[in-house]
């Protein structure tokens, strides 16, 4: 199988809001995370539901030039259990704009944009199987009694 990649170029709104909202669904199969997308009222969910489906897409047409190339019918994107294997959000440009400001000065304002970059691949039919979606439960810290020389009476 091979993989999928699209990236989305100089989208006017600061690298740390779209970060937020990609790392909800770094690692996640693809129709969970278009689900996640759909449900999230950021303005950065949609941008990216966008870029996902325009990666899905990417991949089936490498998998139907690959399959044309092996002689075997291509598989589906749904049948090939396609996962967001990596996901991320780089700087773009910054326009530097200037607001008049009292006394003569000025206030700097910078309105940034960003590049986003996402692979996705096919799980191995191994792995596909095991339940993928779930994330590894954090450790509780252990609860400490108060020692009986601390007590106030």
């Amino acid at each position: 199988m091979a993989e999928a990649v699209a990236h989305l170029k100089n989208y006017p709104t600061s690298p740390r809001k779209m970060r937020y909202v990609a790392d909800l669904i770094r690692g996640l199969e693809v129709n969970r995370a278009l689900e996640v997308l759909a449900h999230l009222p950021h303005a950065a969910a949609r941008p990216l539901q966008k870029l996902i489906t325009s990666a899905i897409k990417n991949w089936e047409v490498r998998e139907e030039d690959l399959a044309r190339q092996e002689n075997r019918t291509p598989m589906r994107a749904d049948e090939a259990s396609l996962y967001i294997k990596t996901i991320y959000v780089n700087g773009g440009s910054i326009l530097k704009r200037w607001l008049p400001a009292p006394q003569g000065r000025a206030y700097k304002i910078r309105k940034r944009s960003n590049h986003v970059s996402v692979v996705l691949d096919a799980r191995p039919a191994d792995e596909s199987a095991k339940e993928t979606t779930s994330r590894p439960a954090r450790r509780r810290k252990k609860e400490t009694t108060p020692s009986p020389t601390a007590s106030t009476e």
